[in-house]
């Protein structure tokens, strides 16, 4: 039995009895997210086989959480890949670490498994609707919070439908992540583009003001040049969801989902569970080893579990949205976790 509290942010979950397995600390999301379920549920994993009790802060601010991890202050948190890359080179959020020391902090990071906790999606109201998703001049369109990797996706996504770049065809409309729900239901954009999670809480939200319709990517514009650099870009990764399952994951609410085939195609926040180098390589093994035995618990504690895109099986690196632009290391105690479990490892993942 696993007791839970919440106090000021922090997501404690031990065991009843006192327990000689080790303490954790970690930060995440906040609740409702991919991020969040993720971590809660591999919470919930590793005190069940006996091999740690995690402190998860909740709400963290993933910028500060991964270089966190990176000066060891700190042992796991789910990292956007794009936010490893930015610390590699001192640049973005990181232009205050600067290169030098960026690329030795980038260094000290590894990956215990990948997820894909988001897809760029674009919606707008039918009471409003977009009549041609390839011509978005003059719209006002919510497209991220006002810094981050949201915001450059969202961006990327409105030039990739339409050829139309922020403040010079449309304009964009940034704010904080709390109001993006009050924003778009007060009215004042036109259609939004966010990386949502499978079912999202946040689009439900939006339909109970109305009904909505949301775009995947057309498959011509997803094969053209641009499309292809996007998903290659650092931070991204291929997704696709049988339409099917995609429209049952939001049956009951005011929602059409449109696509040109039988599948929602996008890119995807490519994400990697992240844990300082130094970590002990057997506890790492041992996290990871318990990862995997609990894969019927992460896909079936939730309606989003289907969808996290969580790597079970084979890593090829190309497919998490490593090996490219990003170049980011696997633990070595998760690659013999991996590895014992019969899956292959791709070369350019081994430190």
């Amino acid at each position: 039995m696993i007791r839970t509290t919440i106090l000021g942010g922090m997501l404690a979950l031990a065991p009843l009895a006192a327990s000689a397995q080790a303490t954790l600390t970690a930060e995440t999301t906040t609740p409702g997210s991919t991020p969040h379920y993720i971590d809660s549920t591999l919470a919930a994993v590793l005190d069940s086989a006996g091999v740690a009790t995690m402190q998860i802060t909740e709400g963290a601010t993933l910028t500060n959480s991964v270089q966190a991890v990176a000066e060891g202050r700190l042992d796991m948190a789910p990292a956007p890949l794009i936010l490893p890359f930015l610390l590699s080179r001192g640049i973005g959020p990181y232009s205050g670490v600067g290169p030098e020391k960026g690329a030795e902090l980038a260094s000290n990071i590894r990956v215990i498994f990948f997820n894909a906790g988001s897809a760029q999606l674009l919606g707008y109201y039918n009471s409003n609707p977009i009549e041609d998703i390839r011509d978005m001049s003059g719209k006002r369109i919510w497209n991220g919070p006002p810094r981050g990797a949201a915001l450059t996706s969202g961006r990327a996504m409105i030039q990739l439908l339409s050829g139309a770049k922020d403040g010079e065809d449309y304009e964009g409309v940034q704010t904080p992540w709390p109001d993006t729900v009050s924003t778009i239901t007060g009215g004042s954009v036109d259609a939004w583009t966010i990386p949502e999670g499978l079912p999202s809480g946040r689009e439900i939200s939006l339909a109970a003001a109305g009904g909505i319709t949301i775009h995947d990517v057309p498959s011509d514009l997803l094969a053209s040049e641009l499309g292809q650099q996007i998903m290659a870009a650092p931070g991204h990764a291929p997704y696709s969801v049988p339409i099917e399952d995609f429209r049952k994951a939001y049956e009951g609410n005011d929602i059409t989902i449109v696509v040109d085939d039988d599948s929602f195609d996008s890119f995807a926040t490519a994400f990697g569970q992240i844990v300082p180098a130094t970590l002990d390589e057997q506890l790492v093994y041992d996290i990871t080893k318990a990862y995997l035995e609990g894969k019927d618990r992460f896909i079936n504690g939730s309606p989003r579990g289907p969808f996290a895109m969580m790597s079970f099986g084979d890593i090829d690196g190309v497919s998490q949205g490593a090996c490219g632009a990003v170049q980011i290391k696997m633990h070595p105690g998760a690659i013999r976790a991996f590895e014992d479990a019969g899956h292959s490892i791709a070369d350019c993942l081994r430190p």
